[in-house]
C-alpha cells in the first residue's frame, strides 16, 4: 500500500496549498488558483529498454514493480487510474459512472516513458467544437456535447513497444513484366494490343536489420479501438516516466499482457521482414515461398501516449470522438439527425413541387 500512497499523493501548491496539475506543452505543474508553476525535474538518464526474455521467463508476464488503484468499467472493460483524489468519475470511453469505493489494487509493469500532452483541455475543446460544427446533419445533442467542458477527458493510453534485431532467410521468385503483341478480331477488322506477362525466376537470400519501436496497443476493450488516423505519435518526444505528468489526467492500465503484446509484435515484425524480402528480391512483383524469421536481443518498453476522448450515447448507441493529445488530429464515429435529414428532404420536395406548379 505504501507505493500507492506515494504515487497518488496530491501535488500541493507551495504558494496556496491547492492541487497542482500538469501544464500541457511544458515540463511544469501549474496551480489553477494562484498561477504558481513548478518545474518537473528531468531524469538525467534516458528511459530504459527492458530485456524481454527476463520478464517473460524469470519475472513472469503478470509481474509488476509498482501497485496502483484502478477503477474497472463493467460496461466497456477499461481499467482507469486517476492521480488526484476524487469521489466519482465517468468512464472516459463509454460514460459509465465509476465509483471510488469500487477501486481495486492491482500491480503493473511501471511505464518506462510517456509522451506528455502538448494540448491543454481548452485547445482540445476548441478543436473538437470546430470539427463538430463542420459535420453535416449532426444532432444538436452532439453540438451541445462539444461545448460541455466536462465531456472531454484527457487520457494516457497504454502501449507496448518492442525492439529487436531481425534476420530472415528466404526462398521465392522474382517477377519481371514484359509485353507481347496480340492480334484479335473486332467489328472494325483485325486489331493488335499489348498484353502484359510475367517472367518468373528463382530467388533466395537473407535480410537483416534493427526493428525499432513496434507499437502495440495494450488496451483490450469491448468498445472500438482508437482510430488509426489519431493513433499516431512522434515517439521522439518520449520522456522518462514521472507521475507528475499524469496529474490532471486519467491513466488507463494495460489489459493486453506483455506475453500477448509480444505475440502481436512478432506478426508486425513478420510484415516488416516480408517487405524487406520483397525489396531484396526486386523486380516488378515477387512471390515468397518460404521465410525463416528470427528475432534476437529483444527489448520492450511500457509507454503511455496522450489522447482526448469525448463519449456519449445517442439513440441507444455509444459514440466516441478522439483527439491526439500531441498533434491535435481528430476523428471518431458520428451520428446523423433523422429529423434534420427529413426536413431537408421535405424542403427539397416542396421546392420541386412549387417549381412544377409555376412552370405550368
Amino acid at each position: 500500500m505504501e507505493d500507492i500512497q506515494q504515487s497518488e499523493l496530491k501535488k500541493a501548491c507551495a504558494n496556496c496549498g491547492a492541487e497542482l496539475k500538469f501544464k500541457p506543452g511544458s515540463h511544469q505543474l501549474i496551480c489553477e488558483y494562484c498561477g504558481y508553476e513548478e518545474f518537473i525535474e528531468q531524469s538525467k538518464s534516458s528511459f530504459e529498454e527492458l530485456e524481454l526474455a527476463h520478464y517473460l521467463t524469470v519475472v513472469g508476464e503478470n509481474a509488476y514493480s509498482e501497485t496502483i488503484e484502478l477503477l474497472h468499467c463493467k460496461n466497456c472493460g477499461a481499467n482507469q487510474h486517476v492521480e488526484e483524489n476524487y469521489k466519482s468519475l465517468n468512464c472516459v470511453y463509454c460514460g459509465e459512472p465509476l465509483i471510488r469505493e469500487d477501486a481495486e489494487v492491482e500491480g503493473w509493469i511501471t511505464p518506462g516513458a510517456l509522451v506528455p500532452f502538448q494540448l491543454d483541455s481548452k485547445k482540445a475543446r476548441s478543436i473538437f467544437k470546430s470539427w463538430v460544427e463542420n459535420l453535416w446533419f449532426a444532432p444538436n445533442k452532439l453540438k451541445r456535447a462539444a461545448l460541455d467542458p466536462e465531456g472531454l477527458h484527457g487520457l494516457y493510453v497504454p502501449y507496448w513497444t518492442f525492439d529487436a534485431n531481425l534476420y530472415a532467410s528466404y526462398q521465392g521468385q522474382r517477377g519481371d513484366y514484359y509485353y507481347e503483341t496480340q492480334t484479335y478480331n473486332s467489328d472494325k477488322g483485325k486489331r493488335t494490343r499489348q498484353v502484359r506477362k510475367t517472367r518468373w525466376t528463382y530467388a533466395s537470400g537473407a535480410v537483416n536489420g534493427f526493428v525499432d519501436d513496434i507499437l502495440i496497443n495494450a488496451s483490450k476493450r469491448k468498445s472500438k479501438d482508437i482510430p488509426s488516423k489519431v493513433a499516431f505519435w512522434n515517439l521522439k518526444d518520449l520522456v522518462v516516466f514521472n507521475t507528475k505528468y499524469l496529474s490532471g489526467f486519467v491513466t488507463e492500465k494495460y489489459t493486453v499482457s506483455l506475453k500477448e503484446g509480444h505475440h502481436r509484435s512478432f506478426q508486425e515484425a513478420k510484415n516488416i521482414a516480408y517487405n524487406w524480402i520483397r525489396r531484396d528480391i526486386g523486380g516488378d512483383t515477387q512471390r515468397i515461398a518460404h521465410a525463416d524469421i528470427k528475432l534476437s536481443n529483444e527489448t520492450f518498453k511500457h509507454v503511455l501516449l496522450p489522447v482526448y476522448i469525448s463519449s456519449y450515447r445517442y439513440s441507444g448507441k455509444e459514440y466516441s470522438f478522439y483527439i491526439n493529445g500531441q498533434s491535435g488530429t481528430v476523428s471518431g464515429s458520428r451520428p446523423y439527425s433523422f429529423w434534420k435529414i427529413f426536413f431537408l428532404v421535405l424542403f427539397i420536395l416542396v421546392l420541386i413541387g412549387l417549381f412544377a406548379i409555376f412552370a405550368k
